[in-house]
């Protein structure tokens, strides 16, 4: 079926069923992924077959952002569309260290009054459900409106085997490949008859680190692979050596990718799911990732926190979008406007006709109107923040800006230098250009800034 006709019998198809049921939402979020690891973002050496029909088959954004290239404040604005200055993550949680600056202890204790998207589908009588890794504290208990709970008991990514899981608050040992415990149990989630609408989360921890411990087969996939493609350079190569961060990078790319393509595999076995059980055209599915990583680029392994200072390069701000709805959503599309993860939830609050909370501070814009192929004007900037550094990224230049504008700062022309390779923050010939996207960083920064406490 060729695209033209496959949009014709799309429109046909929504136009007489009318006003459908509030959808179902199946959440499908990657770790450590980003867009540029995937086939249908432009990536050759990768093998994501199953993602990049998804992407064929459904409306792929080309220009996603997380706001902080990490995971544990990444996933709070992603739940929550505030951003870490209001939600109060900062950084990954876990043991702090200070050389250079990493971690974050535990959230505060007003996390616990953050509005999640699930709590707001919740309270519309959907059934939230949420697997995999959590990440965001207290990773044992149900919270937040979810009624299904399966994470790990440790809240990170411990490895790929024989988990500790927290089954709805009871500690369970686990035996077998942690990817397909966390499917098995989506699985069996959306084959259950229900009576209202769910919202279904699937955190997989692919492809984060450890790299072992997945099937044999996908790393042999990749045997002698050199991942030409990625520009990583010899000079890179051997800081990565020299820094002791990795030392053998061609060697961990290949089982990076292993766990990536092992991630791929997991796509079918939902979306079978939605099929057999007869909600698939209802269901409104959302892959993502919650942030990106180097691999080896720019003389770095991980993400954000890989570099002191703070990094913010494309390749750990970028993340994949990827949206299905066969009832609402024309297959095929791919829109180049850029959007946020403070987006996702008045988005997905509009597609379940979810009000919006207004006391909440929120900085998102809905796109469900752009996704549905309507006219919406739509700003192409966003904005990233993490810890001391903050960033505006519009259509052609990206600026960063650090410890409250003493820097170091940097300022990229992305339609010449996409890589960002040459710093401009001192091209006097820029000056215009750095003034206002500063002007505009601040403004950004001011409204989602709490307002101090009263006085007692």
């Amino acid at each position: 079926m060729n695209r033209v006709l496959a949009i014709l019998l799309f429109t046909c198809a929504a136009c007489s069923a009318g006003d459908a049921a509030p959808p179902n939402i199946l959440v499908i979020m990657a770790d450590d992924l980003a867009d540029w690891h995937l086939g249908c973002y432009g990536n050759t050496e990768i093998k994501t077959p199953h993602i990049d029909t998804f992407a064929l088959e459904g409306t792929r954004m080309a220009n996603s952002y997380c706001v902080t290239p990490i995971c544990s404040p990444s996933r709070a604005t992603f739940f929550t569309g505030r951003v870490p200055r209001q939600h109060g993550i900062y950084d990954f949680l876990g043991k702090p260290v200070m050389e250079p600056p990493q971690a974050q202890a535990a959230p505060p204790a007003s996390f616990k009054q953050e509005q999640m998207i699930s709590e707001l589908l919740a309270a519309k009588g959907y059934v939230c459900g949420q697997i995999g890794k959590w990440h965001m504290g207290e990773d044992r208990q149900p919270q937040h409106g979810f009624s299904f709970w399966y994470t790990f008991a440790a809240g990170g990514s411990g490895g790929y085997r024989d988990p500790t899981m927290s089954l709805n608050g009871k500690l369970i040992e686990e035996q077998g490949y942690v990817p397909e415990l966390f499917t098995k149990k989506a699985v069996a989630f959306i084959e259950e008859k229900r009576a209202q609408p769910w919202f279904l989360v699937v955190s997989y921890t692919n492809p984060h680190t450890p790299y072992e411990g997945h099937p044999q087969n996908y790393y042999d996939m990749y045997t002698g692979c050199r991942f030409e493609s990625f520009g990583i350079e010899e000079t890179a190569k051997n800081a990565l050596r020299e820094a002791g961060m990795m030392k053998e990078p061609l060697l961990n790319l290949r089982k990076a990718a292993a766990a990536t393509t092992a991630l791929d595999a997991q796509i079918p076995p939902l979306l079978k799911a939605l099929e057999s059980s007869g909600q698939r055209r209802n269901t409104l599915v959302l892959f993502t990732g919650d942030n990106g990583y180097l691999y080896g680029r720019h003389g770095a392994w991980s993400k954000g926190h890989a570099t002191n200072p703070i990094n913010m390069y494309e390749e750990v701000i970028r993340v994949p979008m990827i949206f299905q709805h066969p009832a609402k959503l024309a297959p095929g599309r791919v829109m180049n406007q850029a959007v946020s993860f403070y987006d996702v939830l008045p988005t997905l609050c509009d597609a379940a006709g979810v009000k919006v909370p207004a006391d909440r501070g929120l900085c998102g814009r809905s796109y469900w109107p752009m996704l549905q192929g309507q006219h919406q004007l739509w700003e192409n900037t966003v904005y990233c923040s993490f810890r001391n550094t903050d960033c505006i990224r519009d259509e052609r230049y990206k600026l960063v800006i650090r410890n409250a504008a003493t820097g170091p700062n940097e300022l990229f022309d992305l339609s010449e230098d996409p890589r960002e390779k040459k710093n401009l923050i001192d091209k006097l010939e820029l000056q215009t250009v750095r003034d206002q996207m500063l002007r505009k960083l601040s403004a950004w920064i001011d409204r989602t800034t709490p307002p101090l406490p009263a006085p007692k």
